[in-house]
């Protein structure tokens, strides 16, 4: 069960590990881009490529054709990457070996849906996966096993790419453990849980009265979705990276105080930080200099 880029992964590493899935779950179809045409969700192509049979429930906890069909598959084990629904207790307790998780934090932080933006935006030091036994409270679960990586300058995108990565090797390797029925079960730690709330777009507006490196990791943790951005001469620019810079800014928060080849400074909190990739509406996200070529950003003019 999954549905975006970040399950393909695991889904990938159980084919090739000769542990093909009997059926894959994920979310319906939805409008995207400008077109509004639905698409497939990146589960369901690579499905389909392998031959998998695929089910797309509007609402697992309340569809009852879809629990005969789990029922009539008899799971010996689901595996959950990401998939972005609810299950009810009499789905999580239908395989013989449960359901398993791959969560994008090392839990219990960062329980809910955008763990990976929120770890970089708050400037945790580390993050990782965690695999873990479901159950019925949201990312609760009994830990299995867990990886860390460092998360320095690394953009949410960096880390979506690496994390599912190393979700689907701790899948595999802890799955003879799980097959056996000698799978970890380690509580979490309750005093430790912090949640991880959707994001939802007003959040990417940057506000430049903060301190230059929690705007500049606001910008990273919002790219590439929704993407951060900030209003200039009655336009939306994207900001798509940007570096402290060390340039004073005694200046209001959002002048801009500098503009070359090296990139656009911006007054932010006690400092500036550089804007180096952007984006203008209707456009691709050009370096800044690419960006000036084309564009004038006056000196003196403000970010809001």
């Amino acid at each position: 069960m999954g549905t975006p880029d970040f399950a393909l992964p695991p889904l990938q590493a159980l084919c090739e590990s000769g542990r093909v899935p009997a059926l894959t779950v994920t979310q319906p179809d939805r409008p995207r881009d400008r077109g509004k045409r639905p698409h497939s969700p990146p589960v369901k192509d690579l499905s389909i490529a392998r031959g998998i049979p695929v089910l797309q429930p509007e609402n697992p906890q309340s569809d009852a054709e879809f629990s005969e069909r789990l029922r009539e598959v008899a799971p010996d084990l689901i595996v959950v990457a990401a998939y972005g629904k609810i299950l009810p207790k009499e789905i999580l307790d239908l395989p013989r070996f449960g359901c398993v998780n791959i969560h994008a934090s090392l839990l219990p932080a960062y329980r809910g849906a955008a763990p990976i933006q929120r770890a970089v935006i708050d400037g945790a030091r580390e993050t990782g996966v965690t695999l873990m036994h479901m159950a019925e409270a949201m990312d609760a679960g009994d830990i299995i096993a867990a990886e860390r990586t460092e998360i320095g300058d690394k953009t949410a995108g960096d880390l979506f790419a690496e994390l599912s990565l190393m979700g689907a090797a701790l899948l595999l390797r802890m799955l003879p453990s799980i097959e056996a029925g000698r799978a970890p079960r380690c509580p979490q730690d309750e005093s430790g849980v912090c949640y991880a709330p959707m994001i939802r777009k007003e959040e990417a507006h940057v506000d430049f009265s903060k301190d230059p490196h929690a705007v500049c990791r606001l910008i990273r943790g919002m790219n590439p979705r929704p993407t951060a951005f900030a209003h200039y001469a009655g336009a939306t620019l994207k900001l798509w990276e940007a570096v402290p810079s060390s340039l004073p800014a005694p200046r209001p928060a959002g002048t801009v105080v500098a503009a070359s080849s090296a990139g656009i400074s911006v007054a932010a909190g006690d400092g500036a930080v550089r804007i180096t990739v952007i984006q203008a509406p209707g456009k691709r996200p050009v370096r800044a200099d690419d960006y000036l070529r084309g564009n004038k950003i006056e000196i003196g003019a403000v970010l809001t």
